[in-house]
């Protein structure tokens, strides 16, 4: 569980530098921009930041999908685990019903 809950660390520790070095990138400001072109500059400001805000809720969907893989392989452990004891449990009935009736037929033999 340990080993799991580092690894989804380090996983999403990756996912945010990610997001955070192409958020940089995308709010760096191009050398070759005029004052004149105001317009033109907000227009750039609104798509880097919608493109921004898409990087983030990708980022937040990718989160929560490591999270969703990461409960389902617990589960799949615990059903491994589940799965043994209930074949271990069902091995020790058999075997316990086969002295009891063992038993039985040696008692009946005796009569």
């Amino acid at each position: 569980m340990d080993r799991d809950s580092h690894s989804e660390d380090t996983l999403s520790t990756m996912v945010l530098e990610n997001i955070k070095n192409k958020l940089i990138d995308a709010f760096r400001t191009s050398g070759g921009s005029r004052e004149g072109d105001g317009a033109r500059a907000r227009r750039l400001g609104v798509g880097r930041s919608q493109q921004a805000n898409e990087e983030l809720r990708r980022a937040q969907i990718d989160g929560a999908i490591t999270w969703l893989r990461s409960e389902l392989l617990e589960m799949r452990s615990q059903d491994l685990q589940l799965a043994q004891t209930l074949l271990g449990l069902n091995t020790e009935i058999q075997r316990l019903r086969r002295e009891s009736y063992g038993g039985l037929e040696d008692a009946g033999d005796d009569q």
